[in-house]
């Protein structure tokens, strides 16, 4: 097969986006040019990549194989450029990563203080849920990725970084809201609003409530931090939450953590990444800023 560097991303630019139109303004080409040159892809490779059904994309399973080895032989060129700039001082290079959406509420922060002391590197971050960056895990798409549930059925290295408390909240105005020492049966005809099936918080919430034997009528299941905390301000009921999804205007303005007995839930944050990866000079620079920053996060709480 003689398949260009140039060709490897474009393919790649259509497994991300499996629009041939996207792949090409990715590529910064016409469409008819990213045509020709993903079909001369397949007659390279001797089998079809991909099909579009409805206007959409849909890659083989020999696509798939594909995408997934182009893009492990374009991480492997991408840390050996990176190596060479490492020399130099990383002052170029770009590092990808993806995280669960609780992760949004410091992540942030951390990738702006290592910017501050790489300014010339380019970073990408994907903020999805745990499923979403599972499948990015995966496919081998990010340098690294931050979760608080590693997943069990992919070989996969973890390492804890920081730790992750689940707490209860309610409505400033609720009866429980000034009491202390609360039992968990107390809460046996409160309404919850719980994150969504499949979610780490969610996944941790439903172990702690059966080792307690409790059953909690659940009012909603929310898919998002934001909008559990707007459900549990409307008075809608109490909610599992990460405590870090919760800001100090929160709990000035509408919200608070109910001192309920067996809580916090323990849980951690891990760095996540297919076993046996290398990472790049850029990326294993941020590994050390996240340890780094997250003893700091430890000292100031």
């Amino acid at each position: 097969m003689n398949i260009t560097f140039k060709q490897m991303r474009l393919f790649l630019a259509l497994s991300d986006t499996l629009s041939v139109t996207k792949a090409s303004q990715k590529m910064g080409i016409t469409q008819p040019t990213a045509s020709m040159q993903l079909k001369e892809i397949a007659e390279s490779v001797g089998f079809p990549l991909f099909e579009v059904i409805n206007k959409k994309v849909h890659l083989t399973e020999v696509g798939e194989k594909l995408a997934l080895t182009l893009r492990t032989m374009l991480n492997e060129w991408q840390s050996f450029e990176q190596s060479i700039e490492e020399l130099k001082g990383l002052h170029a290079g770009s590092l990808k990563v993806a995280v669960v959406s609780t992760a949004k509420y410091f992540i942030p922060k951390m990738l702006g203080s290592f910017y501050a002391l790489y300014p010339h590197i380019d970073i990408a971050l994907e903020v999805l849920n745990r499923d979403g960056v599972i499948k990015r895990l995966h496919d081998n798409k990010d340098d690294l990725y931050i979760m608080s549930r590693p997943p069990k059925a992919i070989d996969i290295q973890e390492e804890m970084f920081m730790s992750n408390p689940l707490v209860i909240i309610a409505h400033k105005s609720h009866p429980l809201s000034e009491k202390n020492n609360i039992s968990i049966d107390t809460l046996k005809n409160e309404r919850f609003i719980l994150r969504e099936n499949g979610s780490g918080t969610r996944l941790f919430t439903e172990e702690h409530f059966k080792t307690k034997k409790f059953k909690p009528k659940i009012l909603l299941e929310l898919g998002s931090n934001e909008a559990i905390k707007k459900s549990v301000e409307g008075r809608l009921g109490l909610a599992v939450i990460s405590r870090h999804a919760i800001e100090d205007y929160d709990l000035q303005k509408s919200l608070s953590i109910l001192q309920v007995k067996d809580f916090p839930i323990a849980s951690n944050w891990y760095i996540v990444n297919l076993k046996g990866k290398r990472f790049s000079p850029i990326a294993l620079a941020f590994h050390n800023h996240l340890i780094n920053e997250a003893k700091k996060f430890a000292l100031s709480n």
